[in-house]
């Protein structure tokens, strides 16, 4: 078979220097990409030809390849100045100097260019695609089209997110005399937002491409087996772009506004690979099971437990991924399971000889001491009762990282191998990622509430219930008019959780590690209750930071949405650690808490600051300005 990447097609980059900063510019024409996705296609397109019904979708491969390139750096520069990793003996330097803010231009993994290449594709590929192409009357090309801005958007975001400010342009550059003579506007994250979002508004609720369906092959292992890509995966949607790029900037209505869409009117909850992980609950054993087999807690009823996300070719809970090549003569490979210590690409296909003892990369104290500490809920067998009526807890820690950590031997016990990369492929976005996004912004619009119950039992339509009290009538209303998950029309998506029935299609997110949080058809029977669980956090703020409460109705909800916030940042490093999102979740709520300014225009920056302090950082960390990467 012929590999779909093997036609794709991209403009290649050089680097050019102007005024002093790196900015990134087109050689002339067109060259064809490495290997990956499979196709039916044997066609040879050449030049700017994008005239075709079927043929653009090379172009869209292309992109992708570009994506695949910059794999690597997003993963690294998003972990390593982060808090969930800590550094080895066998580190390499440039992995060494992002971890504590040291790196310069010359660092590898410092790169804008590998953004600014996927830039310049979508911007040739959108002036140059033909939109008016039917079939009947059905337009065969706006989703792609839609799909290839929403590319370029996440470019632009990781730009602003690494380098503060950057070169913005939207026109293809293909020759030097197009960049001789322009002066690109240098924008940040509202800038960007801002010439973006308005753009891509009208593509929301558009669907991505499904480019023929199903699994296509991308060569076979040294054992023989077939690495399966599902292309439709490959793509961002709109909507969760669009969210993404409101959270930064924090307009927090519109970005929960595009979750709610993206959740209710483009995923299909019901009945896909997303139900096939949330709507499981995750049915924790006895306490003293637990201890009898610590390492087989979390079980759910139809097998689906939360690790397997990232077992090989699963699709459960992905939205977005960037599926690597399992060798180079199929495509662009990744050397981050190695850095984790997992050698992917080893000859040997036995598990045991694919680890190796050079481990760059292992979990942080912060982020272990954080899972060792989480309580955990589970039933409490009682004879003569039903098991779901009695919720007991113990300091067992969230079960998350254990579950996707592999640890040494008796003989050499230090070691910790971590397995999230195993099956080489690069997650940029989960369904579990816009609801915690989606938390976030419910939580900065003044309802810490509705945040609380997706960490714990989900929005389901026992939200409305009047045992819900920790809900308040504003959030119930809420979510049936202005983020409609429980309106009339909606609310079959999200049929109530109980004991009796697992029908339900959202269950809550800290469930995943944490075990029985949500109440089911026993209200209040779980400990992980939102007075207890948000005040405990406030006073550890308050301790923290010296902060003194006032006593108004503001004051307390403003501590609230706080610590609420701080709930979430939690929750993040437990569900997402390793993921190359780290950073960038610290730094915007950092940036979100400066700009609240309720304890100061300056306490996101010395809240980002203390979370590093396990780290010898060579910058001043409360100050916004060390935040980014010098550009290249």
């Amino acid at each position: 078979m012929i590999s779909i990447f093997n036609k794709a097609k991209h403009i290649r980059l050089v680097s050019f220097r102007k005024l002093g900063i790196g900015l990134i510019c087109l050689s002339l024409g067109l060259g064809s990409c490495d290997n990956m996705l499979e196709s039916d296609s044997t066609r040879q397109i050449f030049g700017g030809d994008l005239t075709s019904k079927t043929d653009s979708i090379f172009f869209a491969f292309g992109i992708m390849q570009g994506m695949q390139q910059l794999a690597d750096q997003y993963v690294f520069q998003g972990e390593l100045r982060g808090d969930n990793v800590s550094t080895t003996l066998y580190t390499d330097n440039d992995l060494r100097q992002l971890y504590d803010f040291s790196a310069t231009a010359a660092n590898q993994y410092d790169s804008a260019f590998v953004y600014y290449r996927v830039i310049n594709n979508c911007n040739y590929y959108l002036a140059h695609r033909d939109t008016t192409l039917l079939t009947g009357s059905t337009n065969v090309v706006m989703h792609e089209y839609a799909a290839v801005k929403a590319f370029r958007a996440w470019a632009y975001l990781q730009l602003a997110r690494n380098y503060g400010s950057v070169p913005f342009f939207t026109e293809p550059l293909t020759s030097i005399s197009q960049i001789n003579g322009n002066d690109f506007p240098s924008l940040d994250i509202k800038g960007l937002v801002d010439r973006l979002a308005p753009d891509l508004e009208q593509y929301s609720g558009y669907s991505v491409p499904n480019n023929g369906g199903g699994n296509h092959a991308i060569g076979s292992t040294n054992a023989g087996q077939q690495k399966a890509i599902n292309t439709a995966l490959c793509y961002i949607p709109v909507d969760v772009i669009l969210g993404e790029l409101y959270l930064e900037s924090g307009d927090f209505a519109k970005a929960a506004l595009h979750y709610t869409t993206y959740v209710t009117s483009v995923s299909k909850p019901v009945g896909t690979r997303y139900a096939e992980l949330i709507s499981a609950p995750y049915q924790p054993r006895t306490y003293a099971e637990m201890l009898a087999r610590p390492n087989d807690m979390i079980i759910s009823n139809n097998g689906s437990d939360w690790n397997r996300i990232f077992s090989s070719n699963s699709t459960q809970d992905i939205i977005t991924y960037i599926p690597m090549a399992v060798n180079r003569l199929q495509g662009t490979t990744t050397s981050i399971p190695l850095a984790f210590g997992y050698n992917y690409y080893s000859t040997v296909r036995s598990n045991n000889e694919q680890y190796v003892d050079e481990i760059q990369l292992e979990p942080s104290m912060p982020l272990k001491t954080l899972s060792d500490s989480t309580t955990y809920y589970y039933y409490q067998n009682v004879i003569g009762g039903l098991p779901q009526q009695y919720v007991n807890s113990a300091p067992l820690g969230d079960q998350r990282l254990r579950s996707v950590t592999r640890r040494g031997t008796d003989e050499d016990s230090t070691k910790v191998w971590i397995e999230k990369y195993n099956n080489g492929n690069v997650i940029l976005f989960r369904n579990t990622t816009v609801y915690l996004h989606l938390a976030e912004a419910l939580n900065r619009l003044g309802h810490p509430d509705l945040a609380f119950a997706i960490l714990k039992e989900g929005i389901t339509e026992q939200l409305l219930d009047s045992t819900r009290t920790y809900v308040t009538k504003e959030s119930k209303d809420m979510l049936q008019t202005v983020y409609p998950f429980l309106s009339s029309a909606n609310v079959s998506l999200f049929p109530a959780q109980t004991n009796s029935n697992n029908s339900s299609t959202n269950w809550g997110i800290h469930q995943h590690g944490a075990g029985i949080t949500g109440d089911g058809n026993y209200p209040g029977r779980s400990g992980y209750q939102f007075d207890a669980v948000v005040g405990k956090k406030i006073n550890e703020i308050n301790e923290a930071f010296n902060l003194t409460i006032g006593t108004s109705a503001q004051d307390t909800l403003n501590a609230k949405i706080n610590a609420m916030e701080d709930l979430l940042c939690d929750e993040y490093q437990l569900e997402f650690a390793f993921e190359g999102t780290r950073w960038y979740d610290l730094m915007r709520l950092a940036r979100h808490k400066n700009t609240a300014g309720v304890y100061g225009s300056d306490f996101g920056g010395r809240w980002l600051a203390r979370k590093l302090l396990y780290k010898d950082v060579t910058k001043d960390l409360s100050n916004p300005s060390n935040w980014y990467l010098p550009i290249q």
